[in-house]
């Protein structure tokens, strides 16, 4: 790839105190000159020792591994999949996370929208593409634009269990949302369920993974940025956190 026409998006979203994620991150930021004291006590040493009196920046972050942009495993959704035990985010083959990337944009889709099987083959017709196995597909809804604001974890449209089963079934692992969570959001789910108590309705394309292995990018952003819909590729690593059900991650759109 020819470094000089090489050009990447981010497509994440910060790790900040101020985000209004139900579950945010906290983070304590220490000082140069906190640094050269704990230097000093490590080391048996005076703080005054190190130029300035100052040595390392620190910050200790408390979080859980679906603060911020991550990567769902198979475990997050149900203890078994396919009949076996779900795989953990340390388990999955690393081929899954670098592909070729197709955004869908549904951000004309009202907050809550479920999007279906029907609107996906819509997109895709629109852009005259055919699902390939193993593309990384990334729905923007453009959500990530109310990461600071109260109702940032509903102004997503959401995608469906029988949605999400058919791009599983085009032989997609890895789909992504700039939204909060991939499906509608949870405050919908609960009151459509509270209305009428019936299956189905609660996480249903979260539960889908009990059905077969799949991973779920959430809380992207950028997505806007991307100029094109297919033709990219996409890298979404997530860290390697042993028997976790997700792994933070910092995902990019790659072009040429």
């Amino acid at each position: 790839m020819d470094r000089d026409n090489l050009r990447i998006i981010d497509l994440s979203v910060p790790l900040d105190n101020k985000a209004k994620e139900p579950f945010p991150p906290e983070i304590k930021y220490e000082s140069h000159a906190q640094g050269a004291a704990q230097a000093a006590n490590i080391l048996g040493l005076e703080a005054g020792d190190f130029p300035d009196s100052e040595a390392w920046a620190v910050e200790t972050l408390t979080l859980t591994t679906h603060t911020g942009t991550h990567v769902d495993a198979p475990w997050h959704y149900s203890k078994m999949t396919e009949g076996k035990q779900s795989r953990k985010i340390d388990e999955l083959p690393l081929e899954w996370f670098y592909g070729n990337g197709v955004l869908l944009d549904f951000s004309d889709k009202e907050a809550g929208y479920e999007i279906q099987t029907e609107d996906l083959k819509k997109k895709l017709k629109e852009i005259d593409y055919e699902l390939r196995p193993y593309d990384i597909v990334m729905i923007r809804t453009d959500a990530d634009k109310k990461l600071y604001e109260e109702n940032y974890a509903s102004a997503h449209a959401g995608v469906s269990a029988n949605a999400t089963r058919w791009l599983i079934q085009q032989g997609i692992k890895v789909m992504g949302t700039d939204g909060w969570g991939w499906d509608i959001p949870l405050y919908a789910q609960a009151a459509d369920y509270r209305q009428n108590p019936r299956d189905g309705v609660l996480w249903a394309a979260h539960f889908v993974g009990k059905e077969a292995e799949y991973c779920q990018i959430e809380k992207l952003a950028n997505l806007e940025m991307v100029p094109q819909n297919t033709g990219f590729k996409v890298a979404v690593f997530p860290v390697k956190i042993k028997g976790a059900s997700a792994g933070w991650a910092r995902p990019v759109a790659i072009f040429e």
